[in-house]
Parts: C-alpha cells; structure tokens; sequence
C-alpha cells in the first residue's frame, strides 16, 4: 500500500473511532426491566435509596436454611472496600445506584446434597411487577455500553506512533482496554449456582433493577432449591422460600 493510502486509512479509523456525537443506543439501554405493565417502565431502576424492614430474615426448611440481608450502599460500600475479601480489587461498590441488592446465605444442613440457582430467584412488588436477577455479565456489560466513545478514540490515539509511512496503527487495539475492577467485584461477590453438599454454607450477593419508588413493601422468592435426587440426579422436590420487606421510606 501506498504512503497516501496508508495515511488515507488512518485518517478513515481515527475519524471512526471519534464520532462520540453519533454513539448507538446499547439493546442493554432498550430492555425491559421488570416483567409487568408498560405504564409502569418507566419508572423502574431509578436511583433510589431503600429501606427495607425487616433488614434481615432467615427461614428454614427440610434442613435448608436460608438467610436474606438487604444490602444498602452503606453497606456495600464497607464489603467491598474490606482488603480480607477482596484483595487487590478491594474498592467502591460496583454496582450502579438503579439497583437493589440482596446478601443470601444458605446453610445446607439434611444429610443430602442441594442444588441452588439464583437466576430462578425472583422479585416482586405491590404494583404488579416481578424482577429477575443480574448477573455479573451483565451489569459488566451495561458498564460498557455506559462508557462514551471518546474513550475508544483516546485509547487508539495513544496507541499510534510515528512509523515507516508517518503513522503507525494500533493493530488489535481499536478499543482501550477496560479496566477489570467492577467485573472482578461483582463476580467475586456473587451468589452461583450448583451443588451445596451436607454441611456446606454458601452466601453472595444477588441484585435486580430497583422497582418503582411508589411501592410500599416487596417479596424476594428464593426459589427452585433442588433436593431429593434420586441416583439418575433427577430432583424429585424443590423449595422455595418467601421473604416479605416492607418499604419504610425510599428516598432519591
């Protein structure tokens, strides 16, 4: 290629990369965020301080005991700056003030095994509406999609040199890299799925869209707690557990 050309295609990149005033909506931005009525979209994950009582209830059944703490940003805020925790990543609270969190402990304490999936937890308010978990992909995900294009642009023109033609291109590196903070804390903290043997105590973290300011109290279901397999790892019963708040007072 020609000295021009090579020039040509620099300049057509970096024109690319730093068109920040026409930056595509993400499809994160365009989903629904709670299963319920229309009329009722756009007021769900707003930021909103809640609180919650009671803050923290614990439920047992079939030797299943499970434990729900609200999480506040307070309270968040002091887990993930505790280095004991955390490590390196030890920080502000990774997770966006549109959402309400949730600290779940299950404690398996039958004689058999169990099988937890937080994705089949569900959240419900008094205006109809029913929420599901977050997962950590996704809110790292919808940090990205947050992040304004200038970035990209900054991070391709740091990258280019003075080469043979004048400019050297950043091969592979047209978006900057992001850093890995908020990923790390959010999928550290977080309440997995999978198998919980006799005497195992598993906690984490699990977070939805915060619900509409209006309503007055909130019910976290626990739900789809596996037991009772057979030696085919068929599960022949599954619990749920209600956990009922009501709001005292949210606040913007």
């Amino acid at each position: 290629m020609t000295r021009a050309g090579c020039l040509g295609l620099a300049v057509v990149l970096l024109a690319a990369a730093g068109c920040s005033s026409v930056k595509r909506t993400s499809s994160l931005s365009l989903e629904r965020r709670a299963r319920g009525a229309l009329t009722e979209e756009l007021d769900v994950a707003q930021g909103i301080s809640w609180q919650l009582d009671p803050a923290s209830q614990t439920q047992d059944q079939e030797g299943v005991e499970v434990s729900v703490t609200f999480a506040p940003s307070a309270y968040l805020a002091q887990l993930f700056r505790n280095r004991q925790i955390f490590g390196p990543y030890a920080g502000k609270n990774p997770f966006f003030p549109e959402n309400i969190v949730f600290y779940v402990k299950v404690a398996n304490r039958s004689q058999q095994r169990i099988r937890i999936d937080p994705n089949l937890f569900v959240l419900v308010d008094d205006r109809g509406n029913q929420y599901s978990p977050l997962t950590a992909d996704y809110i790292d995900a919808l940090e990205e999609a947050r992040q304004p294009v200038v970035t990209t642009t900054r991070g391709l023109l740091s990258e280019a040199r003075p080469g043979y033609f004048g400019l050297s291109l950043p091969v592979g590196k047209l978006v900057s890299a992001k850093p890995q903070g908020r990923f790390a804390l959010i999928k550290q903290s977080a309440l997995l799925g999978g198998y919980l043997y006799p005497g195992v105590v598993y906690d984490g973290l699990v977070s939805f869209w915060s619900p509409n300011r209006k309503i007055t109290n909130l019910r976290l279901l626990v739900s789809g707690v596996k037991t009772d397999f057979d030696p085919d790892d068929v599960a022949h019963k599954a619990l749920e557990f209600p956990f009922a708040f009501q709001v005292v007072s949210p606040t913007p």
